[in-house]
């Protein structure tokens, strides 16, 4: 890639203002699988790359000396989980501190905050991109106060979203990621199909309103069954992955879920997604979003690159189990020219006693005899940390599982210990006021650094629109009552006169003349008026 990442945020951030990039990553650490194996089946080997990146902005220097002049305006988090046939890219946090009006960008100006995420994110699926490996960005929206930089909240120059503005503002940001064979998905919890279209971008028709989880999963694929727990991803702090673990812990006790891996209450995936508006985070009042933007490349139409090949397994050669439940739906995202093969034998075999099973109970391994330990004892030497360095791992590029291309790593790679002590201090500031947000800013990146100078500064060349620098009449937030106020209408009779208010305006009653004519009160129809008594 010849665009860094420094390069794509000068194009879209405004024009002449600095803005400071700190970008902290990890190596691709061999981890838990995201999706659960059907019975008998192997895991995917799954490795998870961390990113975290973070921006400021200098402060106005007034007529005394600032000490700590940077301040931090944004932080995102990301995940990327691979294997040997995905690249999941799942935005684990983002959250801002309110100090972005300190720089009085002109009205008008795109959002530096939906800019600089929208460029972070399109950075990594072109870094991680991988040819005929399918590739998906995933996210689950939830407001809250605060999320990244404690005390932010008591900040009155942050603007903090709703749930319904926030799962809106996600949308606006991927949009403009869909396009040929990209497909966005949103789901929400307690709403159908039409009401969830009204969280989705005006004109925009690459989205739907369903779960892309049986499309995306390998498994559907290869069997002609899949239990809904294995096309559930789990991933950190996120609701439905909470909802998967409880139904385990429910259904570890019966004997049928440590054969077919079905669970004893929710049979079906969408049983799953109508119990989950009941949960917690996404019932009283609250309101949650998930969101997947699918790349579905070319290549997986071919017979060649649909799957990798498995190993085939006949029926005698693998246990009985019990009756598979019958199938909620038919999968019509199996390959054309894919044959899946059966989950589970037929009862015919039932007493067939597979060849594996006899050799393992048979041969057991030798346990090597610990030899007594005799001599001088010699020292280990000391190694010397060289913190204000690169931590730089011997883990290959390219593999089989994942691609770590060099342009594609943040400024400083750091282990994964390193990198959750990193984030953990941060969780620990104090961004309540501008004087606190500076001096925590200049402690995490001094922390983050080691000593060293620790982020590279950013000069946007993005053009402001003309015409931005007054009040812009479109803009809600401009307030003109000039089409409110009416004034009062000329007599149109003797001792006639009429008040006219405009919405929401109230006008204080003319005061009276003595030498005016007295005014009519005319009522309207409808009032009833008693009869004058005569003499």
């Amino acid at each position: 890639m010849s665009d860094t990442l420094g390069t794509r945020l000068a194009k879209v951030l405004p024009k002449s203002t600095t803005f400071h990039v700190h970008h902290l990553s990890t190596p691709p650490t061999k981890c838990e699988p995201l999706c659960s194996p059907p019975p008998n089946e192997r895991p995917d080997r799954t490795y998870c790359e961390k990113h975290f990146l973070c921006i400021s902005i200098d402060r106005p220097v007034g007529t005394e000396e600032v000490k700590n002049k940077q301040v931090l305006i944004l932080g995102v988090e990301v995940f990327i989980f691979t294997t040997a046939r995905a690249t999941t890219i799942f935005v684990s946090k983002a959250d801002s501190t309110g100090y972005l009006h300190i720089l009085n960008l002109p009205k008008g100006t795109p959002s530096p905050i939906r800019e600089v995420c929208a460029t972070f994110v399109n950075f990594l699926v072109d870094t991680r991109r991988r040819k005929d490996v399918q590739l998906v960005i995933s996210l689950f929206a939830r407001a809250q106060d605060q999320y990244l930089f404690p005390g932010s909240v008591k900040n009155k120059g942050k603007h903090v979203l709703d749930d319904r503005g926030l799962v809106k503002w996600w949308c606006r940001v991927l949009d403009p990621i869909l396009g040929n064979r990209i497909g966005g998905y949103l789901v929400v919890p307690g709403h159908d199909a039409h009401e969830t279209k009204a969280f989705l971008p005006k004109g925009s028709t690459r989205w739907t309103t369903d779960h892309p989880l049986e499309k995306i999963s390998h498994y559907t694929k290869e069997f002609d069954w899949v239990p809904p727990r294995c096309l559930i991803p789990k991933y950190p702090d996120d609701p439905k992955s909470r909802f998967r673990d409880e139904l385990d812990d429910e259904a570890t006790r019966t004997k049928s879920f440590r054969l077919t891996g079905n669970w004893k209450s929710v049979k079906t995936l969408d049983t799953f997604w109508e119990m989950m508006a009941f949960r917690q985070e996404c019932s009283s009042g609250r309101l949650t979003g998930f969101v997947w933007i699918v790349f579905d490349d070319e290549a997986q139409d071919d017979t060649k690159n649909s799957v990798l090949p498995t190993p085939s397994v006949s029926s005698t050669e693998q246990p009985q189990a019990p009756e598979t439940p019958k199938k909620s739906r038919t999968l019509s995202n199996v390959a054309v020219n894919t044959t899946p093969r059966k989950l589970f034998t037929s009862k015919t075999t039932a007493g067939a006693v597979p060849a594996s099973a006899t050799k393992k109970t048979t041969k057991k391994p030798n346990k090597k005899k610990r030899r007594k330990l005799t001599g001088i004892v010699i020292a280990r030497a000391p190694r010397i940390k060289t913190a204000a360095k690169n931590y730089e791992p011997n883990a290959p590029s390219h593999t089989a599982h994942y691609a770590w291309n060099e342009e594609g790593r943040g400024e400083r790679i750091v282990r994964e210990t390193d990198y959750k002590r990193m984030v953990e201090l941060l969780l620990h500031l104090d961004f309540s006021t501008i004087d606190k947000a500076a001096a925590s800013t200049s402690r995490w990146t001094g922390e983050v650094g080691m000593g060293a100078s620790f982020g590279y500064d950013v000069v946007g060349t993005r053009a402001i629109p003309a015409g931005t620098n007054g009040a812009n009449p479109s803009d809600p937030s401009t307030n003109d009552l000039n089409g409110l106020v009416k004034r009062k209408r000329a007599e149109s009779g003797a001792g006639s006169e009429v008040n006219t208010l405009g919405a929401g305006v109230i006008r204080k009653k003319p005061k009276s003349d003595d030498t005016a004519a007295p005014t009519v009160n005319t009522l309207s129809a409808g009032l009833v008026r008693k009869k004058p008594k005569k003499d």
